[in-house]
């Protein structure tokens, strides 16, 4: 189904069993799209009613050419209008990478929407200014290697970086549905997500961590040494907060070990309080 917010046409997806009270809303990382949580539909459409959303310039949802359209908190306001046409007053929410820092935006920005937050390889934005204009430069030059080579050149350079890495070793017909769901992806969305969505171009919320006072789950694994260091960064500054590094995986855990990832969602959602939870790996 489509909801127009603002004039922006966004894509999502339902499912949902029965009359349950708690929504699930899951976002996801940039060149993704929502199709990339539906192998977990069966399982934890037991416990919530699960919505998926494109995030602005992915999948289809519309790739506006204002740039302004793009930037994290305005996005974050787009999916507070969204939920509110939905009749959703709270929810709990999951994000995977850009997916996260979108997460952390809305949970701070509108913390009487959430209910629980779910954090896959996440971060809440770059320290220093120095750090974020650095990351500026890289963005910029990920955009002009989008427009110079088409998203069927970024792409073939994109999954091939380190932090894939250890996706070398799903089957191949794995890989390639990954690779066509990013060849989905609109040019202008993806280039104007990297100017606009961008680690470099959101604000820091290091500060404001300790003002999440909610269960909050960080999921990292443990080959991404990157996110792990980000989670043990974390986990010191939120209130209620619990960290799960998945032997063996890099930063996608939801697709390198989709099992466990579903059981650790369930199980955190699932637990009264969210916190002293149990996970067998």
């Amino acid at each position: 189904m489509n909801f127009d917010i603002d004039g922006i046409r966004y894509h999502v997806d339902k499912w949902s069993s029965q009359s349950l009270d708690s929504p699930l809303l899951l976002l996801h990382g940039f060149t993704g799209d929502s199709a990339a949580w539906r192998e977990f539909e069966p399982q934890w459409k037991r416990h919530s009613n699960t919505i998926t959303v494109d995030i602005i310039g992915h999948g289809k949802t519309d790739s506006p050419l204002d740039e302004s359209r793009y930037d994290i908190e305005s996005m974050a306001s787009d999916l507070h209008k969204l939920l509110k046409e939905m009749g959703i007053e709270q929810t709990d929410l999951l994000g995977y990478s850009m997916g996260g820092r979108l997460a952390i935006t809305f949970a701070l920005k509108f913390p009487k929407m959430v209910r629980k937050l779910i954090l896959e390889s996440s971060s809440p934005g770059l320290e220093t200014e120095r750090e974020r204009e650095a990351r500026r430069i890289q963005d910029e030059q990920l955009a002009w290697r989008i427009q110079e080579y088409g998203v069927n050149g970024f792409v073939e350079y994109w999954e091939n970086i380190p932090l894939f890495q250890s996706q070398k070793r799903l089957p191949e017909n794995l890989r390639k549905k990954i690779r066509m769901q990013r060849l989905n992806n609109s040019q202008v969305g993806l280039i104007n997500s990297l100017k606009g969505m961008g680690t470099g171009s959101q604000p820091s919320f290091w500060e404001e961590l300790d003002q999440l006072n909610i269960p909050t789950l960080l999921i990292t694994g443990s080959l991404d040494e990157k996110f792990c260091r980000i989670a043990d960064k974390m986990i010191e500054k939120l209130k209620k907060g619990e960290w799960v590094s998945i032997t063996d995986c890099g930063h996608a855990i939801h697709v390198e070990n989709p099992e466990i990832f579903g059981t650790i969602v369930s199980e955190f959602l699932s637990n009264d309080d969210g916190e002293n939870f149990k996970i067998r790996q």
